[in-house]
């Protein structure tokens, strides 16, 4: 199979790095979700990583806590992450970067969009860490910003459903699917792919999302290659 993206951001979430474990990190998991990601690498596609935190801390649900603080808790909890997808890849041989919104120079690089971008031009997976560096915004809208400042051609979500529902098929059997939903039915309709602030940023710069599950880690790799899985979400009218 051909790659049809030639640069993608990827957003994997802290819960699916868990496993069946529910939370912190199931090494193996993260190992099966890492063979199609060199999968891409060495078809030639150039990958950029966000990942999540919320198998280890939810700022939003942190109680009577001050929301800044848990905030910044939650960028901790994403440096780890960042670490063990780095980790995993590195065993594969990949060749790999963490950068990290925060300052932590003795673990990883911190975000600089030039030498991120060389890295990527070199082959390297870059995984960023720490979100936008700042509280009161996801690691979605971070994805959305990486894509928008690496110039990605596409945001893969993998999600732990198959796509975008009209509403919740967890709760709702008769839940329909899109195949492809614009970004003004998702922010009309508060349809559950990102934040809304995240896909503003989406809209805004002409970055597609591709939803679809990563239950199946090959799916990453399909979804590169362009089969037709999942929900795309873009501008169309």
């Amino acid at each position: 199979m051909q790659p049809k993206y030639k640069r993608i951001l990827l957003k994997l979430s802290g819960e699916s790095l868990a496993g069946e474990m529910k939370s912190g990190i199931d090494f193996d998991t993260v190992l099966k979700f890492c063979e199609p990601i060199k999968k891409c690498v060495d078809a030639g596609v150039e990958v950029a990583i966000v990942v999540g935190g919320g198998n280890f801390w939810r700022g939003r649900s942190s109680g009577e806590m001050d929301r800044t603080r848990a905030d910044h808790m939650g960028m901790l909890a994403t440096a780890i992450n960042a670490l063990g997808v780095c980790d995993a890849l590195e065993q594969l041989g990949v060749d790999v970067r963490v950068q990290t919104a925060i300052n932590m120079r003795q673990v990883a690089e911190p975000y600089i969009r030039n030498k991120a971008i060389r890295h990527l031009e070199k082959g390297r997976v870059v995984i960023f860490g720490c979100g936008t560096g700042n509280p009161f915004f996801s690691t979605d809208t971070a994805a959305a910003l990486r894509a928008a400042e690496i110039e990605a051609d596409v945001i893969m979500k993998a999600t732990m459903v198959d796509g975008v529902y009209d509403s919740d098929p967890k709760t709702n059997p008769d839940a329909v699917k899109y195949d492809t939903v614009s970004f003004h039915e998702v922010l009309n309709k508060d349809l559950a792919v990102m934040d809304s602030t995240a896909a503003s940023l989406c809209k805004d710069n002409n970055i597609p999302i591709l939803v679809f599950s990563i239950e199946n880690p090959d799916n990453i790799f399909k979804a590169v290659c362009g089969e037709n899985i999942g929900t795309l979400v873009n501008s169309r009218d």
